[in-house]
């Protein structure tokens, strides 16, 4: 019997299309370059808006609604509602499946499908848990939240844990636990399913003074002019085509030349810091590749590393800042703070809108795809994959069928579709469709026609092959293509419950 694949996956917490050294980035990421570089980046994979929404349907294969999960945690709490906020019990995780194919499961990190038990990782089929069970999180001190008694959850083997207060930083912390668990796995016993969920580079903007001093001046330029750097490095590594060219500045973006020099200087150090948090992820991913390597199990080890939605807009133009209130040093443990549309319209480049939307800046995101043997090497697929082909693509490389039930409950059919002809240099049957929802931002996906529309305003019609980055909106000249994926749209979001 042919020895079973390991599986590792990797997902990042808010982190842009371009903000990888293989995606264009200036941040220094040699580790994940390194995977890159051996194996297939794609660049039109897509997740599903939001963290909560895509978690959900990474774990399950299926839309975020299906699996109780159409917006955040702490929905309506009611058993088996699309916006139940937990997972629900018809669906099943890939823990789940694989554990039942012999797995040993594992996670470290940020979990923020289900905030109470039995909702927890290890009560959804891993069988070892380190990490935060909710959302954004103080890196350094997880009882210093980002509103007066906030309350973070945080578990070790299924236990309420709080980290100590002093030498704590959640990205070594998650790194250090996912070695362990490679370190300490019997391979010869079993194959193993590794779950590394970082928070970074999440806000607040919490990083280590060695990383933030790395990039300190760096982007003294602004973030115009970084889009326009990293739009050219896109077009050099073929990761886009140069008729589809670089997006407007976001407009509700603050205008460099605008600010004052000490804006200016504190926008460029809220830059050098979340570049920081990029920084020391990759280094964090280094010591998991190291650790495979030692075990002697990295050449029979799929590595998969994604992002789960764009980058973060949130707290304005110019992010949160020490007027909120949220004070001490930036990137200490006593600051809680973001920086904003403005640089996070650089970290999507060359896309517009960010986390929350379903234009292509909200959920397009980075996949790499590293697998000696199986996968080409420094290779590029345009096909079209979303985080619903998670679970087939796992299912297969397990050599074990989803399920139609799951201890006795019925479970929903997977929607997704393995991924593992186009990591073996092939091609699958495209999907017919794709659709997101999230929080009235509403998209859909046939072929390579994408009809999309921001909360409130009208529908949005582009063309993905020539128009990618949403700049011509056809919705006039295609009112019948509009009226039939318009339509398509809506008996989905009926079917799942939008």
């Amino acid at each position: 019997m042919a020895e079973k694949t390991n599986i590792v996956l990797i997902m990042v917490d808010d982190m842009g299309f371009s903000d990888l050294g293989c995606y264009g980035s200036e941040i220094d990421t040699p580790n994940i370059d390194s995977l890159a570089g051996a194996g297939t980046r794609f660049t039109h994979f897509y997740n599903a808006a939001r963290c909560c929404p895509t978690r959900a349907s990474l774990l399950t294969g299926l839309h975020p609604h299906q699996a109780g999960m159409g917006g955040m945690v702490g929905g309506d709490n009611v058993e088996g509602s699309p916006y139940q906020g937990s997972l629900n019990r018809e669906c099943v995780t890939f823990a789940e499946v694989l554990a039942g194919a012999g797995y040993a499961t594992y996670m470290s990190g940020k979990w923020h499908v289900g905030e109470a038990h039995p909702n927890w990782p290890m009560g959804r089929g891993f069988d070892r848990h380190y990490g935060l069970i909710s959302g954004g999180m103080n890196y350094f001190d997880i009882r210093k939240g980002k509103a007066p008694n906030t309350k973070r959850h945080f578990s070790k083997e299924n236990r309420e844990y709080r980290p100590p207060a002093k030498g704590f930083y959640a990205t070594d912390a998650f790194t250090g636990y996912a070695v362990e668990r490679i370190d300490e796995h019997d391979s010869a016993a079993e194959p193993f399913l590794l779950y590394l969920a970082y928070n970074a580079p999440h806000w607040p903007l919490h990083a280590l003074p060695e990383d933030i001093e790395k990039y300190r001046g760096r982007y003294r330029q602004g973030w115009q002019a970084l889009r326009e750097e990293r739009y050219k490095r896109l077009l050099q590594l073929g990761l886009i085509s140069a008729e589809h060219p670089l997006s407007p500045p976001d407009e509700n973006a603050a205008m460099w030349d605008k600010l004052d020099d000490e804006t200016r200087d504190l926008m460029a150090r809220k830059m050098a810091i979340y570049a920081a948090q990029i920084d020391r992820m990759d280094q964090g991913v280094g010591r998991v590749i190291d650790a495979l390597k030692q075990k002697g199990v990295f050449e029979n080890t799929l590595i998969m590393f994604l992002s789960d939605n764009g980058a973060c807009h949130e707290g304005g133009p110019l992010g949160f800042d020490r007027r909120d209130g949220r004070g001490g040093e930036l990137g200490s443990v006593e600051s809680y703070q973001s920086y904003g549309l403005s640089w996070s319209n650089a970290s999507n480049t060359p896309f517009r809108r960010h986390k929350h939307w379903v234009h292509e800046g909200g959920i397009a995101t980075p996949l790499i795809v590293h697998w000696p043997g199986h996968v080409r090497e420094n290779a590029i697929t345009c096909d079209v994959g979303h985080v619903i082909d998670t679970m087939p693509t796992f299912c297969e490389i397990a050599g074990v069928s989803y399920p139609d039930s799951y201890n006795g409950r019925r479970i929903k059919p997977v929607a997704g579709k393995s991924l593992l002809p186009v990591f073996e240099g092939g091609q699958r049957v495209p999907h017919e469709l794709l659709h997101w929802a999230h929080e009235g931002n509403h998209a859909i996906r046939r072929d390579n026609w994408k009809l999309v529309m921001e909360k409130g305003s009208d529908w949005e019609l582009y063309d993905m092959e020539s128009d990618r980055t949403e700049l011509n909106n056809l919705v006039e000249q295609k009112p019948g293509l509009v009226a039939d994926l318009k339509q398509n749209f809506e008996d989905w979001a009926r079917r799942v419950g939008v």
